[in-house]
């Protein structure tokens, strides 16, 4: 930290911080107001809020939220802990939440924005480490703040933003050589299943078997020793573990269904048409079902033809809210009818091609995991004095409005009351 800059508790440099509360759902002239009132599902990003309720004066004045003005930071402590947003304008947040407002003329906001970005991040992957469930308030007015002098802190945002934007260049360009890997990916596919073959129905061919979810309220059923496998589970081709585990009990007194080692499932609900190859012996739940095939098939060849026909499963997929294709739907997709001693040739021209797709995908996945750190290797320095050079500490020193951050805190404190401890 540089000689200019003072630090201390948050509360030294704040008029207010404030929790949030919820109005009663049961009281409906609590709602339907004018006043925005916001949840962590709310914050889109920093800059970014779009809430979905509004609150009356009524519902304000019954519960434990907050009425806070425009240019407060929005800290998110607790469920969706990390997340941060300036307030665009006054508005209402509920009890995840804690609003931080700076005296006005002695921070930034966009300074103060990023700094407490990096603490809460600090907080969520500090001590054992785990990833903490939240932040009280108490930790958050403790926590230490380094104030620069203003110029400085104009300066540093100003850094801040110039190589966020190159970072988010980068992320950009990942992201669209993903998409383009994935539309290779699916030519691969195509190409494989084209030639003068018979044509015949997946119905012809396969038959189905749904899963299941034993009861979430007894506990008997869960985390015991048999993999469960539901949606998330299903990415890349072959499944080796999965998140959820049941008992026997569990499988016995529910209407899962077990898939054994090397045979394919496949998602009909939320992400229908999306399928794996089973490594392990696993339960399944509803949205998933085992595919058997009624004559000889390869596995690996009946997961790349179910790949290749994933759009058209999504086409013919129906809900409002959740997608699901019907087996009757499903059924009725027309495929090639290839015998079982050319389907190893075909599965040889895939995975030729998509070996070279992988790895190039898998280095673009370390990439965009890899951007959250980048950006905390940012803002790590920037708040340890380190982010601008001599030439641009030297210019800031030149600007009007430049003294150090102890006399700055002064004179605006300079007959004001400090917050509540």
């Amino acid at each position: 930290m540089r000689e200019e800059w003072i630090k201390d508790k948050l509360t030294t440099f704040c008029e207010s911080i404030v929790g949030g509360g919820t109005p009663s759902t049961k009281v409906e002239r609590y709602w339907n107001g004018d006043t925005p009132w916001i949840s962590s599902a709310d914050i889109l990003g920093v800059k970014e809020i779009v809430p979905r309720k509004f609150v009356t004066e009524e519902g304000i004045d019954n519960s434990a939220t907050n009425k806070v003005e425009k240019d407060t930071i929005i800290v998110v402590t607790r469920v969706g802990l990390g997340k941060l947003a300036i307030a665009p304008y006054s508005l209402c947040f509920s009890q995840d939440n804690q609003g931080v407002k700076f005296y006005d003329g002695l921070v930034e906001i966009k300074y103060a924005l990023y700094y407490l970005s990096l603490a809460v991040h600090e907080f969520k992957f500090s001590g054992r480490g785990t990833t903490i469930n939240g932040v009280t308030k108490k930790q958050l007015k403790d926590l230490q703040f380094k104030l620069a002098p203003l110029p400085e802190q104009r300066a540093i945002v100003t850094k801040i933003e110039q190589l966020f934007s190159e970072l988010d260049n980068g992320i950009a360009n990942l992201k669209a050589a993903k998409d383009k890997l994935e539309i290779y990916r699916q030519a691969v596919l195509k190409k494989a299943f084209e030639g003068d073959w018979e044509t015949t129905t997946i119905g012809e061919q396969y038959e189905f078997l749904g899963g299941g979810t034993p009861s979430k309220t007894n506990p008997n059923y869960w985390n015991g020793n048999i993999p469960w496998c539901s949606v998330k589970d299903v990415k890349g081709d072959f499944l080796f573990e999965t998140k959820d585990y049941i008992t026997e009990l569990g499988l016995n007194e529910s209407s899962t269904k077990v898939a054994e080692v090397d045979q394919v499932i496949l998602i009909t609900r939320i992400s229908p048409g999306k399928s794996i190859i089973t490594k392990i012996r696993t339960a399944i739940n509803q949205d998933l079902k085992i595919v058997f095939p009624k004559s000889d098939y390869h596995s690996k060849f009946t997961n790349y033809l179910f790949k290749s026909i994933e759009r058209e499963c999504i086409k013919r997929s129906s809900g409002t809210t959740v997608l699901g294709i019907n087996l009757n739907s499903l059924k009725e997709i027309r495929i090639p009818d290839i015998p079982i001693e050319y389907q190893k040739s075909i599965i040889d021209f895939i995975e030729s091609r998509l070996s070279v797709c992988d790895n190039i995908l898998a280095n673009i996945e370390e990439g965009l995991e890899k951007s959250e750190a980048l950006r905390q290797s940012i803002l790590k320095p920037a708040y340890e004095g380190k982010l601008l050079s001599e030439e641009e500490l030297e210019a800031c020193k030149k600007e009007p409005d430049w003294e150090p951050a102890e006399q700055l805190l002064a004179r605006i404190k300079a007959g004001k009351d400090t917050i509540d401890e």
